[in-house]
């Protein structure tokens, strides 16, 4: 596709990788809007950005109606907005964190997906891209219910996949491990977030966005339904 003059939109878009994504496909031309809660931050960062903010929760209906309405046609979703929530093991959890855990890294994906098919498939083009994570690939304690979710997000999309080629829109779930974002502070991840040689050498917000670049830069008639990217820090042992 050409990027150039393309609506995207990028939940999340206020910091991490929604931040770096914004920044590679705003220099490149597109028309970027960029989703989030917090409206200070948000506010912040279209800014810096000179992209266009929506304040939305990606876990309410009503909010992606009011999204799509405010955007107009859109090329390019990027569902970005996601969280650690509290990594803890699930006897640990409450009923309230853990469906809060489900909704914000699964059921809100799933809400502009839909948003976006009807949209797209009118139009017969569009590329939607999912950010999981490496913790669908595998299994550690404590992140079981994190994991649950960004599994079913990598599933879904593979499932959504299949529903949208007919239509000519592209979906691409792609999975990043450690990357240099607010996430392994937030979820208190020990390691490389503590070291700053081995987080330098992490993925950056702008490595994944010229990854995102590149994948929506790949030929109409081909697709990348899934792309997984890993630091060679990191050892994932058995892989």
């Amino acid at each position: 596709m050409e990027i150039r003059n393309s609506r995207i939109i990028i939940t999340g878009g206020s910091t991490g990788y929604g931040y770096g994504m914004a920044q590679v496909l705003k220099a490149a031309g597109a028309e970027v809007w960029i989703t989030g809660r917090n409206a200070e931050k948000l506010e912040k960062a279209a800014c810096e950005l000179k992209v266009h903010s929506v304040q939305a929760d990606a876990c309410s209906g009503a909010d992606w109606d009011m999204l799509f309405k405010t955007v107009g046609n859109v090329d390019v979703l990027i569902n970005n907005a996601g969280a650690g929530c509290r990594i803890a093991e699930v006897k640990d959890q409450t009923d309230e964190e853990i469906i809060s855990a489900v909704n914000t890294n699964l059921t809100s994906v799933i809400l502009g997906c839909r948003r976006a098919a009807a949209h797209m498939s009118a139009r017969r083009k569009g590329n939607i891209i999912n950010i999981s994570s490496v913790c669908a690939l595998y299994a550690w304690p404590a992140w079981s219910v994190y994991t649950a979710a960004k599994a079913g997000l990598a599933k879904f999309s593979k499932g959504f996949y299949t529903e949208m080629r007919p239509y000519g829109v592209r979906v691409t779930c792609v999975t990043p491990s450690w990357g240099q974002t607010e996430f392994n502070k937030a979820a208190n991840i020990k390691g490389a977030s503590e070291n700053p040689d081995l987080s330098s050498k992490c993925t950056s917000p702008t490595e994944l966005g010229n990854l995102i670049r590149n994948v929506l830069e790949t030929p109409d008639h081909l697709a990348v339904p899934e792309i997984t990217l890993l630091p060679m820090i990191q050892d994932i042992s058995p892989m």
